[in-house]
């Protein structure tokens, strides 16, 4: 800058000698002094300027502004003017001058560009220094890591390859599997298969980089820091490998996969679950109708889905979905049959008669739930879990079950072997028995099953409870007769209402409904009690009953003070004895002689 100041000055007083403008120059090694004013004026301007902040360009723009003239000293430009050889000399020092300014500024440009980049490795500069200062074993200790290093980086180098063809997967993974469910899982299988690998070799890659560490450390061939460093990292490593979650390995996709699949199964399920509608069977009618079978197309897209959620022990999670979307499936097809009254408690009737038909009922719904719903639930997870295994799918059934209803429907029948004795529960609890009775088959077939162990303990416990109660009944008719006679009789010679009852009781016993019934009912009860059961005991414990009937209207007619009301009470009950029991059960029971004694009983007396 100095340099083509003072030339561009010089250039100056050259041209313009002849104005009335004085100057005076001074300089030093940091700044430069311009001095002028016009002649005969007492104005005078002194202007410092910095050489680093000096412009020549303005300095010759202000220069060219004014018309000036110069005053010199006269020897001084006699002197230039004389020599021309030197004004050539000063245009040509300018010329080089300038190009050395040109180059200058390239100069500067580039240093300028450089310096972010020489910044930066002024700042790598330690921590490359650091690296390369501990380096001081002999050449033998160097040559030898180097095959320790690659050994340990080979396997180190294929875990990494594997892990970033995990992440490859992961757009896959977390799209939606209905889209193409088989493509899916095969994309999800490739993770399984990374993941192992990832799980068998990331162990040997830390072995083989703990070595090499060793090594480093035993021979001194690396910084002790960095070896530090090293040795945290790898302990962290072998942490995680050790507590075996598998979500430190892919961070949780396999999982984020799983759950979608989990979803997919679930939603397979409930989209081709659905009940149909239906009203409730009047009583003596049988409906046909059972839930919607499965396609065998998401049959087979289910146990696909199984399959994967399988390896990855997700077999529970399966099962609870299935189980509650098929329960729910259950309870929807039953919800139209009203079956509220299988929740009634013994304190909410005052009698069997006024929840008789609720019972009818029962057996006849029972039966519908048992033929066509479970039945159909049972061969519906044969084939969803059949490859499974027995165990799974007779599992996966009794919950179905059990969710479904059929414990309300043995809770039920224990509710009514609570209730009170009288003599109609016992043709309830024999209606209760032959529903079982008719169902055995299939509930062994269908609730045979370990797995169905509460269902077969509230079976068991049930029809027990029914036995028992029919029976202690039966046997107790004969006593209830007997404590009858120390009643008084009615007081106009009617028929007592306990001659009736008991007959009507023992046609229906000997009825062909409930003749074998309650046969088979004697039977199981004898058996348990290690009794041998005699054929004729059912027929010979109702002729007891009709004879202890006899003697009660024999003790009753002579308790009336009035022979007139006596012979009337007489009457009335042998007529009754005679003309409603011929031709019936009891009447072929006893018999037309003991028939024709009650006709001659009601003639003597009504004379």
């Amino acid at each position: 800058h100095t340099s083509t100041v003072l030339l561009r000055l010089l250039l100056f007083i050259h041209f313009y000698r002849s104005y009335s403008l004085y100057f005076t120059l001074g300089f030093s090694f940091s700044d430069l002094s311009l001095k002028f004013g016009i002649q005969n004026s007492p104005i005078q301007l002194s202007l410092p300027v910095q050489l680093d902040s000096l412009n020549p360009l303005l300095f010759l723009s202000i220069s060219q502004g004014f018309s000036l003239g110069i005053k010199m000293d006269p020897s001084g430009i006699g002197n230039d003017c004389k020599n021309e050889f030197c004004i050539d000399n000063l245009i040509a020092a300018r010329k080089s001058l300038k190009l050395s300014l040109e180059k200058s500024k390239t100069l500067g440009l580039a240093l300028e560009k450089a310096g972010p980049r020489l910044e930066e490795i002024n700042q790598r500069l330690p921590s490359l220094e650091a690296a390369v200062r501990p380096i001081r074993a002999d050449k033998d200790a160097l040559v030898a890591v180097g095959g320790h290093i690659n050994r340990a980086v080979g396997p180190a180098a294929a875990v990494l390859k594997v892990f970033d063809a995990v992440h490859g997967l992961e757009k896959s993974l977390l799209s939606d599997p209905r889209n193409d469910l088989p493509g899916y899982l095969s994309v999800l299988k490739r993770l399984e298969e990374a993941l192992k690998f990832l799980g068998d070799n990331c162990g040997l890659a830390i072995q083989w980089l703990e070595d090499i560490i060793e090594y480093l450390e035993d021979n001194r061939v690396a910084d002790g820091r960095y070896l530090l460093n090293m040795k945290t990292s790898l302990k962290g490593l072998r942490e995680l490998q050790n507590d075996g979650e598998r979500v430190h390995l892919d961070g949780g996709l396999l999982d984020a996969a799983l759950d979608k699949l989990e979803n997919e199964f679930r939603r397979l399920l409930m989209e081709h679950s659905v009940p149909l509608p239906m009203s409730s069977p009047p009583l003596g009618e049988q409906a046909c109708i059972a839930p919607s079978p499965l396609p065998v197309s998401v049959i087979q897209k289910l146990q696909a889905i199984l399959g994967r959620l399988i390896a990855n022990n997700r077999l529970e999670k399966c099962i609870a979905i299935y189980v509650e979307v098929r329960s729910s499936n259950v309870r929807a097809s039953l919800k139209a049959l009203d079956l509220d009254y299988l929740e009634i408690s013994v304190s909410e009737f005052n009698d069997m008669q006024s929840i008789e038909g609720y019972i009818g009922q029962w057996g006849k719904h029972l039966e519908f739930a048992v033929k066509h719903l479970f039945e159909a639930e049972f061969k519906l997870c044969n084939d969803v879990f059949e490859r499974i295994g027995l165990d799974v799918w007779m599992g996966c059934f009794a919950k179905i079950a059990a969710q479904a209803g059929i414990l309300a429907f043995l809770q039920f029948g224990k509710t009514i072997t609570e209730s009170k004795k009288e003599p109609i529960k016992l043709l309830k609890l024999l209606d209760i028995f032959a529903s079982l009775n008719k169902l055995r088959l299939d509930f062994n077939r269908l609730f045979g099953g370990a797995a169905c162990i509460e269902i077969q303990n509230l079976t068991r416990d049930l029809i027990k409870r029914v036995i028992d109660g029919a029976a202690e009944i039966f046997w107790e008719i004969f006593v209830q007769v007997e404590l009858q006679r120390q009643s008084p009789p009615p007081q106009d010679g009617s028929i007592p209402k306990l001659v009736s009852t008991i007959t009507d009781y023992c046609n229906k016993l000997l009825g062909d409904d409930y003749r074998p019934i309650l046969t088979q009912v004697l039977v199981i009860h004898q058996s348990w009690k290690h009794k041998k059961f005699q054929e004729m005991i059912l027929v010979n414990e109702v002729s007891k009953i009709i004879k202890a009937v006899d003697l009660n209207l024999d003790t009753w007619m002579k308790a009336y003070g009035d022979t007139t009301l006596s012979c009337l009470f007489a009457m009335n009950c042998h007529w009754h004895l005679y003309k409603d029991l011929k031709g019936t059960k009891v009447g072929e029971l006893m018999g037309d002689s003991w028939l024709k004694e009650h006709e001659q009983y009601k003639e003597y007396y009504s004379a």
